[in-house]
């Protein structure tokens, strides 16, 4: 499996038969909500993901572990 981070402002043009995610709703994002992950699994990089960073899963476990990624939880 491969993740890619994208801009929040790109998940509508996130071509979803190409990833793993369903619909946008699917899809992880900051808890800013200022970014978003796909995943694809295919050896083929979909066109729209072409030129951004690819992660593997090790690296965006580590990624989803800072506390950018990880909503604060209520006191």
């Amino acid at each position: 499996m491969i993740y890619v981070i994208i801009e929040a402002s790109e998940v509508d043009s996130v071509d979803f038969s190409q990833v793993v995610e369903n619909n946008a709703n699917s899809i992880r994002h900051k808890a800013d909500d200022s970014q978003a992950i796909v995943k694809f699994d295919t050896d083929t990089t979909p066109s729209f993901l072409e030129g951004k960073t690819q992660y593997t899963h090790s690296e965006i476990l580590t990624i989803l572990a800072t506390d950018e990624w990880t909503p604060n939880e209520p006191t």
